[in-house]
């Protein structure tokens, strides 16, 4: 089977993944759902692990590098090329993927429903915004 070539644009995907980390940023702070987010996580602020937050960071802007290239792909494959369709593109790749993986932390882990709502809707307000970042930007 041959897949059909798909057209990139790198830069585009850069500013999605750095779009991710700017979302990611505000959601999980104080300022956005952060102090929900820590204490259904069972999560506690540790200044001692401050120190080795560059490394974190970095790995986590890796993974969104990788799932904006992907999502770069969906998007072109759609054929989706307004913003509707780029976030339609991305409200089907959080459906289908993001939304029934994650329901495994509240049936296998115990994590509350609440904590399964934060972390699912960032996904999918992230990917409705870089799926149309992606579409338009091509």
């Amino acid at each position: 089977m041959h897949m059909p070539p798909v057209d990139i644009n790198y830069f585009a995907v850069l500013a999605a993944a750095i779009v991710n980390m700017a979302l990611g940023s505000f959601w999980f702070s104080t300022k956005g759902f952060g102090k929900q987010w820590m204490a259904l996580s069972g999560i506690t602020p540790d200044p001692a692990k401050a120190k080795g937050m560059q490394k974190l960071y970095a790995i986590a802007f890796v993974g969104a590098l990788v799932m904006s290239y992907v999502l770069a792909h969906f998007v072109d494959y759609a054929g989706a090329a307004t913003i509707g369709q780029g976030a339609q593109a991305g409200f089907w790749s959080w459906l289908g993927f993001v939304a029934p993986v994650m329901l495994g932390m509240v049936l296998w882990e115990g994590k509350p429903w609440k904590l399964y709502v934060i972390n699912t809707s960032y996904y999918l307000v992230l990917l409705l915004v870089n799926g149309a970042l992606l579409a338009v930007w091509s």
